[in-house]
């Protein structure tokens, strides 16, 4: 299903996906509501430190209330607040927006992977310096592309460069067995060439974000010669910083996970949003709320809704990259060990020459700001910025121009 389709009013949106979690996480956190304020009432043991202050002056606070006027009360707040998030749930997945975005044309192919001329957005991008983009393989890459008033490729035209954006596609049965070194020393060494070949081969900036920003420290430790400066965004690095060590899910769950993965030759999109949807569970029963109240036709929803969809429009990661991913990076924290090998290279960011920038937001919550530091910590001529936003809002957020975008155009135009 394209995102057009997925988005027509005439067909009620899957999303958000996979939507029985959304659904019995809601009931969850009505159910537990409802039952821990005794518990509240008449002393606790907190399970985490950062709550152990806040617990306890509202087990303060419960000590002179009546049980019965106040569970009646948190019934009635409960139902409210479930109601409005089944009625933004709703309004989501009915809305009439979809994301009608214009392509600019492909000038490369290789399988579902097409290398996309952002140059040709603008007068000024087609003989603008090249600029090799690499997104994430998990996501789609038109969150760089999301509006025309929230396009991170666009703007970069707009300013003289000529972005050309790995597009993956969805993997298909002949993509299945792939591996990160084929996608590295694979797609991405072409697309790199080809880069190269139209700046008259001259070395190229690369701009990667989030894994692909990962993908795109590798490459560059490879092939030096054919790079002139390197961006990261968000780039993960470091996967048990600030952990005890690698995810539960990932040791024991390895079992299932790896059955997971053999019986369908990928880690599914929905078992993929799953592992999104670890990292703040409370996150849909909020925003779903919040959308709730907003106006249908307002220019406000439409930006939810078009997030939204992209969100909910996942790919899915061919086994290879999966077991690479979740056993080799989460698990072994091979490349912040100084493991990871690509193509029987390891991949040391020390050989990293060219200057590079790190953007490490602030604010981020899918990757650790300090995971993306160890990155640029390891890098001899590398720059960090850390603006003031989220992993998703410094690529379409209101303030993502200002605080990331002319930034980073200046610098690449210092390089």
């Amino acid at each position: 299903m394209t995102p057009s389709d997925q988005n027509s009013p005439r067909n009620m949106r899957r999303g958000p996906r996979p939507i029985p979690l959304h659904l019995t996480a809601a009931a969850a956190i009505s159910t537990s509501c409802s039952t821990a304020w005794p518990h509240l009432k008449n002393g606790w043991t907190p399970w985490s430190k950062s709550l152990a202050a806040a617990g306890n002056a509202l087990q303060k606070d419960l000590e002179n209330v009546n049980p019965e006027a106040f569970s009646a009360a948190l019934s009635d707040e409960l139902a409210r607040r479930h109601d409005s998030f089944l009625t933004g749930l709703e309004a989501y997945r009915s809305h009439p927006f979809h994301r009608d975005m214009a392509e600019p044309p492909a000038i490369w192919e290789s399988g579902p992977t097409r290398l996309l001329d952002y140059g040709a957005t603008s007068s000024v991008g087609k003989s603008g310096r090249p600029v090799l983009v690499v997104p994430s393989l998990v996501n789609r890459s038109y969150i760089m592309d999301l509006a025309e008033d929230h396009s991170f490729l666009r703007f970069l035209s707009s300013r003289g460069l000529r972005p050309l954006l790995i597009d993956w596609g969805i993997p298909g049965p002949n993509e299945l067995g792939r591996s990160l070194s084929d996608y590295i020393a694979g797609d991405m060494a072409s697309a790199l060439d080809i880069a190269v070949g139209i700046a008259n081969d001259a070395p190229v900036p690369l701009i990667g974000y989030c894994m692909g920003g990962t993908l795109t420290a590798a490459l560059a430790a490879i092939s030096p010669g054919k790079i002139s400066a390197l961006v990261l965004l968000a780039a993960p690095w470091d996967f048990h910083v600030g952990t005890d060590g690698p995810p539960v899910a990932v040791t024991a769950g390895r079992a299932g996970l790896e059955q997971l993965i053999s019986a369908e030759g990928c880690l599914s999109v929905d078992a993929l949003q799953s592992m999104f949807f670890s990292i703040d569970p409370l996150q849909g029963w909020t925003k779903f709320q919040a959308f709730s109240k907003i106006a249908v036709d307002s220019r406000a929803a439409e930006s939810f809704v078009a997030l939204e969809d992209w969100l909910n429009d996942g790919v899915p990661l061919a086994a290879g990259v999966a077991r690479d991913c979740l056993f080799g990076w989460y698990g072994d924290n091979s490349p912040a060990r100084g493991t990871w090998e690509v193509s029987g290279q390891t991949i040391d960011p020390a050989r990293i020459a060219c200057p590079t920038l790190g953007i490490i937001p602030a604010q981020d919550r899918i990757v650790p700001p300090a995971s993306a530091k160890a990155l640029i910590d390891s890098i001899p001529n590398a720059t960090a910025l850390s603006p003031d936003a989220g992993h998703i809002g410094m690529m379409v957020g209101r303030r993502a121009q200002a605080q990331l975008w002319k930034p980073l155009v200046d610098w690449l135009d210092g390089c």
